[in-house]
C-alpha cells in the first residue's frame, strides 16, 4: 500500500467527514453536525491551535489525525495533545496509523513541542500494541466530569 500524509484540505471535507463518523461510531458517540462544523472550521483557522493531517492513497483519504498545541505549567513549550486518530478499516495493519502518528511527531518537533501525548480507551487493545510501540505509558489515569 503507498499512501502519503498530508495536511487536511477544504476540499477533503466529504472524504474526511465519513472517516470522521467512523471514528465516533468505534467510541460509541454521535457527536451533533454543529460541533462537527465548528471541529472542521477550526482546521483552516490560523488563530485555532487545532490541526489535521490524512493519509490519502490514490485520491481517496484512508485516514485522520487531529491534534491540538496548548500551554502546559511544567515545560516552556506548547505541548501537543493528539486527540483523535483513525484509519479506514479496510487501510488497517498496513502502517496508516504509525505513519499519521509519526507525522504529529514531526510536527510536533518543527513547532518546538517537547511533547505528544494521547489517550486511548482501555479496551482498544489492537490500537494500545501499537502505541505501546511508539511511545511510553505515562501511568496517569484519566478522570473528567461532563456538566
Amino acid at each position: 500500500m503507498t499512501f502519503q500524509i498530508r495536511p487536511v484540505a477544504p476540499g477533503d471535507r466529504a472524504q474526511w467527514e465519513p472517516l470522521w463518523r467512523g471514528y465516533q461510531t468505534f467510541y460509541k458517540v454521535a457527536l451533533p453536525a454543529t460541533v462537527t462544523d465548528l471541529t472542521w472550521s477550526r482546521f483552516f483557522d490560523g488563530i485555532e491551535p487545532v490541526h489535521a493531517l490524512v493519509a490519502e492513497e490514490e485520491g481517496r483519504l484512508i485516514g485522520l489525525v487531529h491534534y491540538i498545541y496548548h500551554r502546559n505549567t511544567w515545560m516552556a513549550g506548547p505541548v501537543c495533545y493528539l486527540q483523535d486518530l483513525f484509519t479506514a478499516e479496510e487501510a488497517r495493519g498496513k502502517g496508516v496509523g504509525r505513519a499519521l502518528i509519526e507525522a504529529v511527531y514531526e510536527a510536533a518537533r518543527a513547532a518546538g513541542s517537547p511533547r505528544v501525548y494521547w489517550q486511548t480507551h482501555e479496551t482498544n487493545a489492537t490500537a494500545m500494541a501499537l502505541y505501546d510501540k511508539l511511545a511510553d505509558r505515562s501511568g496517569f489515569l484519566v478522570y473528567r466530569r461532563n456538566f
